[in-house]
Parts: structure tokens; sequence; C-alpha cells
């Protein structure tokens, strides 16, 4: 007897509560980097709700990798255009077959090989991932990549040694030994942290400017003050002389 689609539906797990399964980082300089990746991009597109950001976190793109466990999931991932909601995984065949958009790596002794090598062409052939940078935080190694066709091609860099990701529409690049987005203009993106700090060294030069200026006022005020006391006592001895201020030319 045949099996309807729907009936064929009711008979598969559901797999959108998939627990990630990836190992603890490397050390407290990968945490640090993998925090200002994910937090500066969330502070960027605070007032956006079409993204999902995955930090550390596995991704289950078929069954049977799934019962394999052939890959882990990468440092940082992107995927554009989806429901920003927390997940425990990204779970390929759960959201639509949406792979990431862009993936970021961070090297260390025990995955570098594997994050130039299987990694890089995991992301190629099946992710079609359109994006892939990997950072060295102890070497501060900085390579990135973008799917033309069907394979990936060096992103060149800047003179600052910066790389442009379309899909960020942000420069990658190197700032105080840490890898940060910046702007197509130069401008940092800050932590918010760093936004917060702008924000009150911006409120508090705006108060130092306007008490110079009210400073200022009373200085001048004050200066009018002691010019009218002084056409008033001049007045005086005038009058005392007989003779009348308005008089003299």
């Amino acid at each position: 007897m045949a099996i309807t689609a729907r009936e064929i539906e009711a008979l598969m797990p559901d797999c959108t509560q998939l627990l990630s399964d990836e190992p603890e980082m490397e050390s407290s300089l990968h945490y640090t980097q993998l925090l200002i990746l994910v937090t500066c991009l969330e502070w960027l597109w605070r007032d956006r709700e079409d993204f999902f950001i995955g930090a550390n976190l596995t991704i289950y793109y078929s069954r049977q990798q799934l019962k394999n466990r052939e890959f882990r999931g990468p440092d940082f991932f992107l995927v554009k255009d989806t429901e920003k909601r927390p997940r425990t995984s990204w779970v390929v065949w759960e959201e639509n077959g949406n792979y990431p958009n862009l993936i970021i790596e961070l090297l260390s002794e025990s995955t570098a090989k594997v994050d130039r090598g299987l990694k890089k062409q995991l992301y190629q052939n099946q992710f079609r991932t359109p994006e892939y940078f990997w950072f060295s935080p102890n070497t501060l190694e900085l390579v990135g990549f973008r799917l033309v066709g069907s394979e990936y091609q060096d992103v060149t860099p800047t003179e600052q040694g910066w790389l442009w990701s379309q899909e960020l529409g942000l420069y990658l690049g190197i700032f105080d030994g840490k890898l940060r987005y910046f702007h197509w203009d130069g401008q940092l993106v800050p932590t918010p942290e760093e936004a917060v700090l702008e924000e009150v060294q911006k409120a508090e030069a705006e108060r130092q400017r306007a008490e110079a200026e009210r400073q200022k006022a009373e200085a001048e005020r004050q200066r009018a003050d002691e010019a009218e006391r002084r056409a008033i006592i001049l007045a005086q001895r005038l009058r005392a002389l007989g003779i009348e201020p308005d008089n003299i030319v």
C-alpha cells in the first residue's frame, strides 16, 4: 500500500531540539575572540530579526552524519534570512535546507589541519557556504575564501590586511590583536561595552562643553556687571563735582 508524504513526515523524528556536541574551546583567548565576533555583530544588527549566529554550535546536515558524527560545527557561523531565536544546534533539514552564509574558524594547534583541509572542503562542496574565513588568535593569521562557481577563491586583502565580506557588508581585520569588524569607511564596529563607553564619553564631553559655555556666559555677565558698577561710580563722582555725566561728550 502506498504511503503519503504526510504519513512519511509523521514517522520522521523531530530533530529541532538536537543538542550541540562541540568540544570546549582551546583557550581563554579563543573564548574572548569568539565573544567579540558574536557580541559585536549582534550589537550592530540589534534592530534586525532575520539572522542567526551560531557560536561553537554543531551543524547537523544529514542523518548519516548525525549517526556517524563525522564533523563538528564551526566556531562561528552566520545564517541570514532566517528567524532570530535561540537554538540548541543548527539542523539543516529542520531549517528549510539552509546552510550558513558565512563561517569563521578560530585556528588552534589541535584544529588547524582540519580547518584548512577537511572543513574547507566540507564548506565548499557540501555546505556551499559563500564565504569562509579562518583566524588564529595566537599567530594572527587571517585568510578568507569566497565561493566562485564551485570552488573557493582567495579574498584579496587590503593594504591594511583587511578582508571584505560581502555577506556581512563589513571588513574583517585585526585590531589590538583581535579579529574585528570594520565598516567600509574604516570605522571600527564597537563591542557593546565600547559603544556604551563611547556614549558616556560623548555625554561627558557635551557636559563639559555646556559647563564651559555656562562659565563663559557667567564671565561675560560678571564683566558687564563690573562695567556697569564702574559707570555708576564714575557718574556719582562727576555729579559730586557738579558735572552731569550726560553732558560729557
